[in-house]
């Protein structure tokens, strides 16, 4: 009988919000840095997001066909990333997307399963010029900007951020990002 403190975590699904000036290699992205004592991603720069909340699934944000189904997610479970994508950025950072701006998906990544804390995260991205309030640091994410995405590539990071990063520079379609065997894989969606 298999212990079950052995097996793999099941993923929790998160979301995040790519916020982009401009576009191709010239784009610059919005960033945050984790707290040193956070207990998922301690000091290293994210994009805002975070797990989905009940909440979201009551308020649901409308996504275009391509985008729900390239979220891989069952039912009214797409919106309902999508939603959590835009209210942890605004609890993070002080920035709301109205609700007619459009979302498009980026990638999507599956934690390894050797890991503690597991997720199923969807990175969607969105236009700043869409945003509107007032950028401020919280205390989920410090030293907030807007970096070119060269420069945002040199931060503490990720291997799943290094990879949104380096796909939006070459401006690539949605991938997703998962470990075999201890390695990372990507595969494109479209």
């Amino acid at each position: 009988m298999t212990d079950p403190k052995s097996l793999p975590v099941r993923p929790r699904h998160a979301a995040s919000l790519i916020l982009l000036r401009g576009t191709g290699r010239n784009a610059q992205v919005l960033m945050g840095k984790r707290p040193r004592k956070s207990r998922f991603a301690p000091d290293v720069f994210v994009f805002p997001g975070g797990a989905v909340d009940p909440a979201d699934r009551e308020r649901p944000r409308h996504l275009s066909p391509l985008c729900a189904r390239l979220t891989h997610a069952p039912g009214r479970l797409a919106g309902a990333l999508a939603a959590a994508a835009v209210r942890e950025t605004f609890e993070e950072t002080g920035l709301t997307l109205p609700d007619d701006a459009p979302l498009t998906l980026a990638a999507r990544a599956i934690t390894p399963t050797n890991s503690p804390v597991r997720f199923h995260a969807r990175f969607f991205k969105a236009d700043a010029a869409d945003m509107t309030g007032t950028l401020a640091d919280s205390d989920e994410l410090s030293e907030l900007a807007f970096r070119p995405l060269p420069e945002a590539r040199r931060l503490p990071l990720f291997d799943i951020t290094e990879a949104i990063l380096d796909a939006l520079m070459a401006d690539d379609p949605p991938f997703l990002f998962t470990y075999r065997y201890g390695k990372a894989r990507l595969k494109t969606l479209i």
